[in-house]
C-alpha cells in the first residue's frame, strides 16, 4: 500500500487480515492485545482510561472515574445541553442531530467544556493557592479571541445565579473526595469551597467538581474536555428518546416571554367573497 494511505497512530496498532488487508486480525491499544486481553479481564473504565493516558490505571483511578462518569451521567432537563438534545427529540428529529445539540451547547463557557478547560488550565497555574485563586478567577482568560470564545462572564467553576450549592453537588463532592488522592485537588477544593464561596458570593458548580476529578486522574485540559462532553451524553440521549415519545403538547413553551415587534394582531379567517 503506497505510503500517502497510511495512517499513522501513537496508541493504536492493527495487524491486518491476510484475506482482507482493510479489516483487522488483532488490535494493541498502547501495546494491549484490545480483543485478547484488555476486553476479557479490565472494565469499561480501565479501558478509557488506558487510551486517554497510555498506561494501566490504578484501580483507585478506575473507580473515580466510574464515580465521576456516573455524577455527570444525567444532569436533569434544567441542564443546557440536556435540554437542547430534548428540544431535538420533541421536534422529532434523528437521533445523532438531537445529541449534536447537546454537544453543541455543552460546550460553551457556562457550564461546558470550554469553562471546564479553563478551571483545569488553572490548576496547572494555581495549584493549591488560595490566594492565586481567588486572583485567577477574577480574570481566567489568556485567549479572548471574540471570534471563537467571547471573554467568560463569570468566575469558572462557580454558578452566578446560584446562592447556595444544591445538595446534590454536595453530595457527589463528598463521595468523590473518597476515592480521590488525600492531598489532591478534590480534597482541596472540599477544604476550601466556602472560603472560595464566600469570597465570590456565588456557589461552586459541577463544572468545579468534576475539573478537580479529572486533575486528580491527572489528565489535561484537551482530555479532560473530551470526557467532560462524552460522560454527559446518556442523560441527554435518554431525555430525548423519552420527550419523542410524549409529544410537543407535554414539552413547555415560553410564549409569556416572546414579545413581537409587530405583531399583526389575532388571526382573521377570510371571508367567503374575499376568496372569490
Amino acid at each position: 500500500m503506497p505510503s500517502d494511505y497510511v495512517y499513522h497512530s501513537n496508541f493504536w496498532f492493527e495487524e491486518p487480515e491476510e484475506s482482507n488487508p482493510f479489516a483487522a486480525k488483532a488490535c494493541y491499544c498502547h501495546g494491549y492485545d484490545v480483543y485478547g486481553q484488555v476486553i476479557a479481564k479490565a472494565s469499561w473504565f480501565e479501558y478509557l482510561l488506558l487510551m486517554f493516558k497510555g498506561e494501566r490505571p490504578e484501580p483507585t483511578e478506575a473507580a473515580l472515574l466510574e464515580r465521576l462518569a456516573m455524577v455527570l451521567a444525567n444532569q436533569g432537563p434544567k441542564e443546557a445541553s440536556v435540554r437542547a438534545a430534548m428540544n431535538g427529540g420533541v421536534a422529532g428529529t434523528n437521533h445523532s442531530s438531537a445529541l449534536m445539540s447537546s454537544l453543541a451547547v455543552g460546550s460553551g463557557l457556562y457550564g461546558g467544556s470550554q469553562e471546564l478547560e479553563i478551571c483545569i488550565r488553572l490548576w496547572g497555574e494555581c495549584g493549591q493557592d488560595i490566594e492565586l485563586w481567588k486572583a485567577r478567577l477574577q480574570a481566567p482568560q489568556e485567549d479572548e479571541r471574540a471570534d471563537i470564545w467571547p471573554a467568560i462572564e463569570h468566575p469558572p467553576g462557580f454558578d452566578p445565579n446560584g446562592d447556595n450549592i444544591p445538595t446534590i453537588l454536595r453530595q457527589s463532592l463528598e463521595l468523590l473526595v473518597q476515592f480521590a488522592p488525600e492531598d489532591g485537588a478534590l480534597a482541596w477544593l472540599q477544604s476550601h469551597r466556602n472560603t472560595l464561596e464566600a469570597f465570590f458570593d456565588c456557589p461552586i458548580s459541577v463544572t468545579a467538581v468534576a475539573a478537580a476529578a479529572l486533575v486528580d486522574l491527572d489528565l489535561d485540559q484537551d482530555q479532560g474536555s473530551m470526557l467532560y462532553l462524552m460522560l454527559r451524553l446518556p442523560g441527554a440521549a435518554v431525555h430525548a428518546l423519552e420527550q419523542r415519545k410524549m409529544g410537543w403538547k407535554k414539552f413547555p413553551f415560553y410564549g409569556p416571554a416572546i414579545e413581537l415587534e409587530d405583531d399583526p394582531g389575532p388571526y382573521k379567517k377570510p371571508s367567503a367573497e374575499g376568496n372569490q
